[in-house]
Formats: C-alpha cells, structure tokens, sequence
C-alpha cells in the first residue's frame, strides 16, 4: 500500500468512528472523489486492517460501515496485517534511500509489537514474517540511479516548512541555485520538482541523483495554490516531463493482445475503447516519446502507435513479430 493510501485509510477510519451511524459507500465516493468500485475497496481494507469494524443496514437498506472503539484505543489494528504493512514499507523505504521513512516505520512496528503480550508478539510477528518471506519485488532488468539518502532527507525537510533549498546542481563548478520545491517525483529516476525563482515562475524538474549538495534555507515561501503533484505526474507518461511533447496518445493494440493490454493501467486518464475486430484502442493525453517508446518496445507488432506522429517516427522500424510473450 503506497503512504497516499494509508493515509485515505486512516482517514477513513478515523470518518466511520467519529460518525454515529458510520460511513456509506455514497459517503466515501463523495469525501474522497473515487469511483463507486474505488469505495468498496476501501471498506474491503478497512475491514480487514482494523478488529472492531462493524456493518449495518439502514432503514434504506444502505450498508454502513462504523469502527466501535473503547475511549483509550483509537483504533484497533489487526496487529498482524499492521506488522506485514510496516515491514514491507520500511523495506520499500529503505530500497529508494528513503532512510528516515524507513526508520520511521520500523519504530512504529516495535511501538506496535510493546503494546501486545509477549505471547501475541511473538505469534504476530511469526505470522508476519511467513508473510514477508512469501512475498518478493521484481526488480525491473537494468540499472537503478542510486540516491543519496542524506539530499533526500535535507528534501523532506525543506517540504515540510516548506523552506527554501539552496542546491549545487550537476557540477561542482556550477553556481548554487536557490529553489523552492514542491514535490518530489518517484521512479527508475527520481527528481526534484521546484520552482527556480531566478528563472520564472515555472515548475521544473532536477534529477536527484545530479543534486551534489542540498541545503534548508531559513527562508520559507509560498507554495503555487494552483499546482497539483498529482496534475503534474499526469503529464507525463513516465517521470520525464516535456511540455512541448504534451498532448493526445492513440495507441491500437491487434485482438490477440488486447485482453492483455485491457488489463494494464498505462495513465491515470486513459479511456479504453474496443473495436469490432477484438482490437482495443487506449486514448491518454501525457508526454515522455522516449519512455513510451521503451514500453511499447515490449509489445512487439502487437501495437500501433496511432498518434503522435512524432512518436509514430520514433517507434517505426522497431516493431519485431519474433517476442515469444507480451508484457
């Protein structure tokens, strides 16, 4: 479960203890902007994260879900769904040089274990660790840019003032910069996005892995009201931004891949539409030609890049008939 997740579900958690009669699916669609299947989910890992949630049906006959509490617990995990959670976040955290975070959830996991019995401890965590052993990351083939956890850190907390950050970008030689960061981007590359002051208003990207030194300013800013790091992800199709690439994808996916490609979540604005000979056609608008021509790269001559016509050029003559699977 990525940290954006955990929050809505602490959130929500915290919605159906303070509302008397709890939350409906109506409610959750509502508060928090997702789909109706989207707020079934959610109930599905409300439940099964926390002990004390109950379910009732209305006068209406509408499902409710409440978490009933005693004053001095606030709420009552599953220790051992909680403990897998941790463990696997901070081993997450700790593989992006994410090493506060990591430290961070592993303190919460001991808290977490001191509250138990010595006897429920160590079942939780026998429990837990048959789970984790279970599970495995594929790492995708390839090299991974290596961070430095002590920027990635000196970032957090600019962010969290938010404060300026002073920065010596790519060379040693090169003249510090002065920024203002509104976010961070992560990825097979992780970037910086902050605004320059010294060049506009607009909202750039730095490479972390080209930052050689960062530095908290006590000077703090006011963060662009209308920027979005979630708009702004949606912009491109990987993590590189290029806004004069911005603009509409087509792709046609040939029947035999179709179901396969159904399946993938290429962009969050993706619109699927099937075609009367079992072909499927994905509609996005993003940029980053170079990143999607790698992924496209995977599906062979089962694709058909319809439009841009400049990742049309750039994809041409590389469509092999001869992979054995798709992606």
């Amino acid at each position: 479960m990525s940290f954006a997740k955990a929050q809505e579900l602490i959130r929500l958690a915290d919605m159906a203890s303070a509302r008397h009669g709890g939350v409906s699916l109506e409610d959750i669609v509502a508060e928090f902007s997702v789909s109706h299947r989207t707020a079934q989910r959610m109930t599905d890992a409300l439940e099964a994260t926390f002990a004390n949630v109950t379910t009732t049906d209305d006068a209406g006959r509408k499902r409710r879900w409440r978490i009933t509490r005693p004053r001095e617990v606030p709420l009552m995990l599953r220790p051992e769904t909680a403990i897998e959670a941790l463990d696997f976040a901070a081993r997450e955290a700790g593989t992006e040089g994410r090493l506060r975070h990591a430290r961070a959830l592993s303190d919460l996991r001991e808290g977490l274990l001191a509250r138990l019995s010595r006897r429920e401890a160590a079942r939780t965590e026998a429990d837990a660790e048959a789970v984790l052993s279970a599970l495995a990351e594929v790492t995708r083939p390839g090299p991974r840019v290596s961070i430095r956890p002590e920027i990635l850190d000196t970032i957090t907390e600019a962010l969290r003032g938010p404060f300026q950050l002073r920065v010596r970008y790519k060379s040693e030689d090169a003249p510090e910069r002065v920024l203002e960061p509104h976010g961070v981007l992560l990825g097979h590359r992780t970037y910086l996005v902050a605004r320059d002051p010294a060049k506009g208003d607009l909202i750039r990207t730095f490479r972390l892995d080209q930052i050689l030194s960062a530095e908290v300013l006590d000077e703090s800013f006011a963060m662009d009201p209308a920027f979005s790091m979630e708009r702004f992800a949606a912009q491109s199709f990987g993590v590189w931004q290029d806004p004069a690439q911005f603009g509409s994808v087509v792709w046609r996916f040939a029947s035999r891949a179709a179901e396969r490609a159904a399946g993938f979540r290429f962009h969050p604005s993706q619109r699927l539409e099937w075609q009367d000979d079992g072909s499927l056609i994905v509609r996005f608008e993003a940029a980053g030609w170079l990143e999607m021509a790698w992924h496209l790269y995977q599906w062979g001559d089962t694709v058909e890049v319809l439009e841009p016509e400049g990742l049309r050029a750039l994809v041409e003559g590389h469509r092999r008939a001869d992979f054995g699977s798709m992606p």
